[in-house]
């Protein structure tokens, strides 16, 4: 009776153990994967809901599975060897395939950071600031977060930063749409061999599986000194990173096919039927 009662206490604890566990290594694998979702990406998603409408959804699928084997793979190396992706090539190919390597890492990066700030002054104009004002404001606030600011500190206004994605699922929502049919399209691949199509397929892999996150994510992984028997958490930190990333993306995506395709569709059939009544 004795020996129940004591096990009946423990489980909550044992529990509870796991969870502040997993909160504590929890952040490199969501964080990865959701900034993923920058202005580049962002921009990639709508083109592709407002000119390819739903046919584009099922991609997402197999994008994911794709997305979950790179994460997880480079955050087993970083566990496994404590060092970051860019040691381990070194090692491995020597340094000139390693520096020539950096060097295109550094020119995407780049382009990646101007896209950013392209971003940033587009969505800031919509408000009515000049993107003179927004672009060196945004320049002054990460410069200040990434300088001053330490890993757990970084680590925390990425995580809030994250949770803003919420917005485009609670927007599809709004939407009440059809889930049917949206799950059709979603496992019915639907191939096109216009240029136009393969560049929005190869575009939306590009933006989802970027060569930066790999190196983030294993680095920040060595970097928190996350140990062997602490992997199981990271793992699942990986895959709801990936998960969550990839549900945002979708909604994205979709609402964008039934805002813009839609309306489209509705302006096209009302430019039709005033002709046929008017002629004109």
């Amino acid at each position: 009776m004795q020996l129940d009662i004591g096990l009946r206490g423990r489980a909550p604890q044992i529990s509870l153990a796991r969870l502040a566990v997993f909160l504590a290594i929890i952040g490199p694998g969501i964080i990865t994967a959701n900034v993923d979702n920058d202005a580049g990406g962002i921009t990639t998603y709508s083109i592709a809901g407002a000119h390819f409408g739903y046919s584009l959804l099922w991609l997402l699928i197999p994008i994911t599975f794709a997305l979950f084997v790179v994460q997880e793979m480079c955050a087993r190396m970083g566990v496994v060897t404590g060092k970051g992706l860019a040691d381990l090539i070194r090692e491995r190919f020597g340094v000139k395939p390693t520096v020539v390597l950096l060097l295109g890492f550094i020119i995407a990066n780049l382009c990646t950071t101007t896209a950013e700030f392209a971003g940033v002054a587009a969505s800031m104009e919509i408000f009515g600031v000049s993107k003179y004002v927004s672009v060196p404001a945004a320049a002054v606030l990460v410069w200040s977060i990434v300088v001053m600011g330490n890993r757990r500190s970084l680590e925390r206004v990425f995580l809030i930063a994250s949770s803003v994605y919420i917005t485009y699922i609670i927007s599809g929502l709004m939407l009440k749409p059809d889930w049917k049919f949206l799950l059709t399209q979603t496992v019915t691949p639907s191939l096109s061999l216009e240029s136009g199509y393969l560049y929005m397929v190869i575009g939306i892999v590009g933006t989802t599986i970027t060569p930066w996150m790999q190196f983030y994510l294993q680095s920040t992984i060595v970097e928190k000194g996350i140990k062997i028997s602490e992997y199981k958490y990271t793992k699942w930190d990986v895959y709801v990173g990936c998960l969550i990333t990839d549900v945002v993306s979708y909604f994205i995506i979709f609402t964008c096919a039934a805002t813009m395709v839609v309306n489209l569709q509705s302006a096209v059939i009302y430019i039709t039927y005033s002709y046929m009544l008017h002629g004109v």
